[in-house]
């Protein structure tokens, strides 16, 4: 009867354990739930943010750049493709593109050169490397638009600081926002100074995570500053310079509030950039579905040259 008894007890024991594991299942589960539901609650805010400023306008747009619109800016009627054909076809997109990468080949390698160089000249200082760093930093706290004011002072043809330092020097003063030569440089010798705050921080803080062991062997093993700062500092900075990189493209392509305020597109369109142009377009001229399609365009073309930087410089990057 023992051995009965035994035989008919082990599935009574079994479905305990088996309501307990079914139990603490429910009770893994219910707590999963609560857990997503926190996570959803702070991330909320973030998410309603996105929702109004970028989902919906990005939407909108979509929307907008397949109709026409009446010099009210109300939607008129359906064009399809259209708009994107007229872009192409009136040489608007072409221009502004050319004019914003050339923006971008004068801004971005010697915003990030002289960010670089700043770094590693106070990197090893021992007396005045604060006072060195919060002076490079201090673009960085300006607006966009004060900057731009800053600058518009500067480049005054007749009571600009940087005529006025020509003219001791011997030479003659520069139109600097006046003449179609010199308008693109000076914006972008403005856009550099005005990034490099941002810049500088970025890449001293990559320096600052360097091992200084490495740089003592090297020493130990007869290498100069040179072949240190060449084959240890650049290939351990790499992912922060790639970092650094891929945001001042971005940002060039997406620069509007020096040009805005300097030249306004001008003169004779050689400040033109394109994301003034679709501000000019939808703003000025009212024409919302043109202006949208270049708005869509402008997206497409950062996040393709993005993906090719992640396709082909990121293979170069040295992460530890």
């Amino acid at each position: 009867m023992s051995e009965l008894d035994n035989r008919w007890s082990l599935p009574a024991g079994a479905s305990r354990a088996s309501a307990g594991r079914g139990l603490r299942t429910v009770s893994l589960k219910r707590l999963k739930v609560r857990e997503n539901m926190l996570a959803y609650a702070f991330l909320a805010p973030s998410l309603l943010l996105f929702g109004v400023f970028m989902f919906y306008p990005l939407l909108r747009s979509v929307y907008l750049s397949l109709y026409s619109t009446d010099p009210a800016g109300r939607v008129a009627s359906f064009v399809g493709a259209e708009n994107f054909t007229a872009l192409f076809s009136s040489g608007l997109f072409l221009d502004g593109i050319r004019v914003t990468v050339l923006f971008a080949l004068l801004t971005v390698p010697a915003g990030m050169l002289l960010a670089l160089v700043l770094a590693a000249l106070t990197h090893n200082l021992l007396r005045g490397k604060r006072l060195f760093q919060f002076a490079f930093s201090l673009p960085m706290v300006l607006s966009v638009g004060s900057a731009a004011v800053i600058w518009k002072f500067l480049f005054h043809p007749s009571l600009g600081m940087l005529n006025y330092g020509l003219e001791l020097a011997g030479f003659a003063p520069v139109p600097w926002l006046t003449s179609p030569k010199w308008a693109l440089f000076s914006i972008s010798l403005m856009t550099v100074w005005m990034n490099l705050g941002f810049n500088y921080i970025v890449i001293s803080s990559g320096m600052q995570g360097i091992p200084d062991d490495m740089y003592e062997s090297a020493k130990i093993g007869g290498a100069g500053p040179v072949a240190m700062f060449r084959q240890i500092t650049i290939p351990l900075l790499s992912p922060t310079l790639f970092f650094v990189l891929v945001v001042s493209i971005i940002s060039a392509f997406q620069s509007f509030g020096q040009i805005n305020i300097l030249t306004q597109g001008g003169p004779m369109d050689s400040t033109n950039v394109f994301v003034y142009s679709i501000y000019r377009e939808a703003f000025v001229n009212f024409r919302f579905g043109t202006g949208s399609a270049q708005a869509l365009l402008l997206f497409v073309v950062i996040m393709l040259l993005t993906l090719i930087q992640f396709k082909w410089i990121e293979r170069k990057v040295h992460y530890q």
